[in-house]
């Protein structure tokens, strides 16, 4: 008998048992959204594809004549960029404190309780001392994503390479290897398809700092945008928005996973595919 956990979809079969799920909430909300309009066209709870439509031509693709530049293609540079800097900073931060603490047994006796404690404090508690200490500038923005990502990241890459099979440690000792070589040629390359899965990890997380961070002290972003309009219950603008920061987040998911698949394509069993 053929049990189901050996049922494997292919390609194009994992691309509709994926596609079907996304249609169905689309036609849900299309329907809740048509029966709230016809029953009272004022509602701005649920508004209608034509009305995101028109709210995105004037987001996306108009010049607000006030400032000077589209709004949403302002809001997005700047959370991008934002964002992207403290992955980078949260990421190189990783790689150097993950492959220390998790080859180091000795670092790892007296740092790792100190990842341990900041990993379990909550980031956005931290968010008011950040603007304390380093303004409401943009530094202290990309410092609340480090903050919130990076123990996190450490701790498991860092255990990661604490788990490497000794027998390779041995191995690479006995033909001469030092620590810097045994570091550099064993651990790193093992490590490397493990980072990219902790960064995909962390979007999510690294995506709700950005946003609150934005919310509380901006003046352009996506999250900006966003508790900006919600005074004015534009729900017209909202939802395109999250549409988008989802569209997003994906999308750099995709990328990352397409890096580890090309340059470390051992690390995915077939299990992947």
């Amino acid at each position: 008998m053929r049990r189901l956990l050996n049922i494997r979809p292919k390609r194009g079969g994992r691309f509709f048992l994926g596609f079907f799920p996304l249609a169905a909430v689309g036609v849900a909300y299309f329907a809740a959204s048509a029966a709230r309009t016809a029953a009272n066209p004022a509602d701005k709870l649920l508004p209608t594809p034509a009305e995101m439509w028109t709210a995105v031509e004037r987001m996306a693709f108009t010049v607000d004549p006030v400032r000077g530049m589209i709004p949403m293609v302002a809001d997005t540079g700047a959370s991008l960029e934002r964002l992207l800097i403290g992955l980078g900073i949260a990421t190189a931060a990783t790689l150097i404190m993950g492959l220390v603490l998790g080859l180091l047994p000795l670092v790892r006796a007296g740092f790792g309780p100190l990842v341990a404690a900041i990993s379990v404090v909550p980031p956005i508690a931290l968010l008011p001392i950040l603007f304390i200490v380093m303004g409401l500038g943009e530094a202290s923005k990309v410092a609340l994503i480090v903050v919130g990502i990076a123990p996190f990241m450490i701790r498991d890459l860092a255990s990661h390479v604490a788990a490497i099979p000794e027998e390779q440690m041995v191995k690479a000792q006995s033909l001469g290897g030092s620590t810097w070589q045994i570091g550099l040629r064993v651990a790193l390359p093992q490590a490397m398809p493990r980072l990219i899965k902790c960064l995909r990890l962390s979007l999510g997380p690294a995506w709700v700092f950005l946003i609150s961070a934005e919310a509380i002290a901006s003046d352009v972003g996506l999250g900006y945008r966003i508790f900006l309009v919600r005074r004015y219950l534009a729900m017209d603008v909202i939802i395109p928005y999250v549409i988008w920061i989802s569209l997003l987040a994906v999308a750099m998911d995709l990328i990352l996973m397409w890096l580890s698949r090309r340059f470390y394509p051992w690390a995915h069993s077939a299990r992947d595919a």
